[in-house]
């Protein structure tokens, strides 16, 4: 049985985000040859985290490729009450929605992360990969403003009966009660202007989280 004080374990917490990270990404070749290794990181996670993506890897190992990629790009693609990208559950398709997302992109920049233009910089995949390798407090801060938004995700997925589900409940399971100081960084975070200057991000090498390997 696993220590239930594992749960709280910065390394572990990492390595579930950066595994959901990787599961919530579109489905591709890539993906395959990285589901040994991310298997046997998950088999190490405590079971909050653990256990939902045990169970999608399960699904995953056992469906086509084409079946995932078809049933990826119906469920966050093709229906706005699965979107992805969370600054669109609070600004949805406004203008506003674009500051929302220079947001997030200023957060990495400050934190000395340079995003790539594979995707926005807003969907959950890039901000768990980011919370999983990149400055901790910035990811938890990020993490806790869109806790709602990836609750009503979560939610969204349930109703639709996807798989993908039980990674949203290891992501839920990895959020953070707000400190003092992630409180703090969250109110830097929303009082930040738009970057004077957009730079890329290059990948990330998490050998010190069993060689998963960055996403991009």
């Amino acid at each position: 049985m696993t220590d239930p004080e594992r749960r709280t374990q910065p390394r572990d917490l990492a390595a579930a985000r950066l595994a959901a990270s990787w599961l919530l990404s579109y489905p591709d070749s890539a993906l395959l040859s990285k589901l040994d290794q991310i298997a046997a990181v998950v088999a190490e996670l405590p079971e909050p985290t653990g256990q939902p993506l045990a169970v999608f890897l399960q699904h995953l190992n056992q469906t086509s490729l084409r079946q995932m990629q078809e049933h990826y790009v119906a469920i966050f693609d093709m229906r706005r009450r699965a979107c992805p990208y969370l600054s669109y559950w609070s600004d949805g398709d406004t203008r506003n929605r674009g500051a929302g997302i220079l947001r997030f992109k200023q957060a990495y920049q400050d934190a000395g992360y340079e995003v790539s233009d594979a995707e926005l910089p807003d969907h959950i995949a890039v901000v768990l990969e980011f919370a999983a390798i990149g400055e901790p407090v910035t990811g938890d801060a990020l993490l806790c403003e869109h806790a709602h938004a990836i609750g009503l995700l979560r939610d969204a997925l349930t109703k639709m009966g996807s798989v993908y589900v039980h990674v949203l409940d290891s992501v839920v399971a990895t959020l953070p009660a707000p400190t003092p100081e992630v409180e703090e960084r969250m109110a830097q975070i929303a009082a930040t202007g738009p970057p004077g200057e957009q730079v890329g991000l290059p990948g990330f090498s998490i050998q010190e989280l069993h060689t998963i390997g960055a996403r991009r």
